[in-house]
């Protein structure tokens, strides 16, 4: 996937930049970058698109973006009205590079299984169980620790992830570099018309006039840079609207389903378990029992 290269600010050397995000909404460029990333959400909601993976985000959710993997973290709707919501996102960063601490400490052999782990995270994960708490302590500690708290919070971090059972694959397939900014700007038009309008019936036609291509060329482009047809894409970014809607518990199943852009019940209950693993009722019955533990 053609995406906008993304560059992290650079500051002193040292073992890896720390970044808090609290504004408005999430960066909603699809963009890649040469560093692995830790991400620690504290405030915000919304659909993750990374590599050919796209599901939900919310508060307290931990991922590993890796290295060079095209994403976005586009909040829900709510996040953009001017003046009609207080909402805010709140987020915590880290960013790991081999150039931060020089090649001459990343190829000692004490690093290896780092440099293996670097490799492995390509497709990036989500952080789960046990060690998605100990990791957010551990970034939740992190402001202001300085020198060698630093180094420490590095070795702790990797200790603990090199040795986790508890990493889930986001992406298939494995992310592949920016060549042509244009491409970027490209697959961004599609992903923002898409995120804004999966709501009603979209033609192929409309999303191929975005792209600037005819109808063939466009599915074509779109499925030999996400791994999957368009028509795929859109309906999961609709099951992701839909999970959203089901986990404020106030509309019925029917009104979700019309109101995330799918047509007919069967077709939203056969394309939502495909998508979550569950039907849509077995969905909305588990967000009950999570709202009244």
């Amino acid at each position: 996937m053609k995406v906008v290269p993304f560059n992290v600010p650079k500051t002193a050397p040292e073992a890896f930049r720390f970044q808090e995000d609290i504004r408005e909404h999430f960066y909603d460029q699809l963009h890649q970058h040469p560093e692995l990333q830790l991400m620690l959400i504290l405030k915000g909601e919304g659909t993750l698109v990374a590599g050919d993976y796209l599901g939900r985000f919310q508060a307290n959710d931990l991922f590993i973006i890796g290295s060079e993997q095209p994403h976005v973290f586009r909040n829900d709707e709510v996040y953009y009205r001017t003046g009609k919501s207080k909402k805010k996102v709140h987020a915590l960063s880290l960013y790991f590079h081999q150039q931060y601490v020089g090649d001459h400490f990343w190829n000692l052999t004490e690093m290896k299984a780092i440099r293996d782990f670097f490799k492995t995270s390509l497709r990036g994960y989500r952080v789960m169980g046990p060690t998605k708490e100990r990791l957010s302590q551990i970034i939740l500690g992190v402001k202001g620790k300085t020198g060698l708290e630093r180094l420490q919070v590095f070795t702790e971090l990797f200790q603990v992830l090199t040795q986790s059972r508890h990493l889930k694959a986001l992406s298939v397939t494995a992310p592949y570099a920016v060549n042509q900014p244009v491409e970027g700007k490209r697959m961004n038009a599609i992903l923002q018309f898409t995120f804004k309008e999966s709501h009603r019936k979209i033609y192929l036609e409309e999303v191929a006039e975005i792209a600037h291509l005819s109808t063939e060329a466009f599915c074509r482009y779109f499925k030999m840079r996400t791994q999957k047809t368009y028509t795929t894409f859109l309906n999961e970014v609709r099951v992701s609207n839909a999970c959203r809607l089901l986990m404020n518990q106030e509309m019925s199943i029917q009104d979700v389903c019309f109101q995330s852009g799918f047509t007919n019940i069967s077709n939203f209950n056969r394309i939502f378990k495909r998508v979550t693993g569950k039907s849509p009722s077995t969905y909305l019955n588990e967000q009950s029992l999570k709202s009244v533990r």
